[in-house]
């Protein structure tokens, strides 16, 4: 028996929603239908499709585009949950540097900052391997501007991974970087040779101290003072608080609306942390600031196979 009209619309509009495809609902509609009733929709339905002037409906061209991505966010997916994480992290960073279009240099922020010394160094030689450059170099070419210096640091970086820090260092460090946001005016912070030396070289516990001295010294936090959407702030953020980072990174991929860049995040973070002990401190984060599980943020938005690949994911041990 078919389905009415209206169903019929409702079902593939849901499908092709910007979040993966419902593939039970495309078979379950599509599956049963006859050349009249597949003629039917095409013509009236002009959302999906336009009339050619050799009087036959053809697929809207910038649609297909987005069904493509729609049907390739699950296969994206357990490809990139299947790589090595070095040979993950070093294609990423890749793409994110000669991608023309939507070029995500917090990608390159992400991966120096929240990897541990190994994973950083493992990514480098990835890299190496893969494409015949250093990622250091190719961070250098593609980066321009006053952001070159900090990037190219990030990427070279190999921290201390102990506990100990020396408080009285991170204080005198914490002045270091209020001095340079204050003359930020005659030098940007990020050309400060001081500051990024700090960002590239202390160890995170440091950091952190540098952090909770920057406060108690000047009354507000780092990330007060710093410039929203700049990379010292997304620097700062991933090596001191990643948790806090990687939440308001998926909360703006599962925005209604959100653009195709901020959308590909909700893959990239999930699959890169999914095996990390920060997945649960990003879901705790999550849901601290959203009033709302991940998991049933990613039920309501998500669909199909990508949806419960996700939700496998993160509810991974519990």
């Amino acid at each position: 028996m078919a389905l009415p009209q209206e169903e019929v619309v409702d079902a593939l509009t849901k499908s092709f929603s910007g979040f993966g495809v419902d593939e039970k609902s495309i078979i379950r509609v599509l599956g049963k239908w006859q050349p009249e009733e597949k003629k039917s929709f095409r013509k009236n339905y002009p959302f999906f499709f336009t009339e050619d002037d050799r009087l036959f409906e053809k697929w809207n061209a910038d649609h297909i585009s987005v069904l493509k991505r729609e049907f390739s966010r699950f296969k994206n997916a357990v490809v990139m949950w299947t790589m090595h994480p070095w040979e993950r992290d070093a294609r990423m960073a890749k793409e994110a540097l000669i991608k023309e279009e939507n070029r995500s240099y917090d990608v390159i922020i992400e991966i120096a900052c929240t990897r541990s010394s190994e994973e950083l160094l493992g990514a480098r030689k990835a890299y190496h391997s893969l494409f015949d450059h250093s990622i250091e170099e190719d961070v250098a070419s593609h980066i321009h501007g006053t952001n070159r210096n900090l990037f190219v640091a990030l990427v070279s970086a190999y921290r201390y991974e102990g506990s100990k820090v020396n408080d009285e260092v991170a204080k005198s460090e914490a002045k270091t970087i209020c001095n340079a946001i204050k003359n930020a005016n005659k030098k940007n912070p990020v050309e400060d040779e001081e500051v990024v030396r700090i960002l590239s070289t202390r160890s995170k516990p440091h950091l952190k101290a540098i952090y909770k001295n920057y406060k108690e010294l000047f009354g507000k936090t780092l990330d007060e003072d710093l410039e929203d959407g700049s990379s010292l702030k997304e620097a700062v953020q991933c090596l001191c608080f990643p948790q806090v980072y990687f939440s308001k990174v998926l909360n703006a991929a599962l925005m209604s609306g959100a653009d195709e860049k901020t959308k590909v995040a909700l893959s990239r973070v999930i699959v890169t942390r999914a095996d990390s002990d920060m997945i649960k401190e990003i879901k705790e984060e999550y849901h601290k600031e959203n009033g709302v599980s991940l998991s049933q943020k990613i039920n309501e938005i998500t669909h199909g196979n990508y949806k419960d690949f996700l939700l496998n994911l993160i509810e991974r041990g519990e």
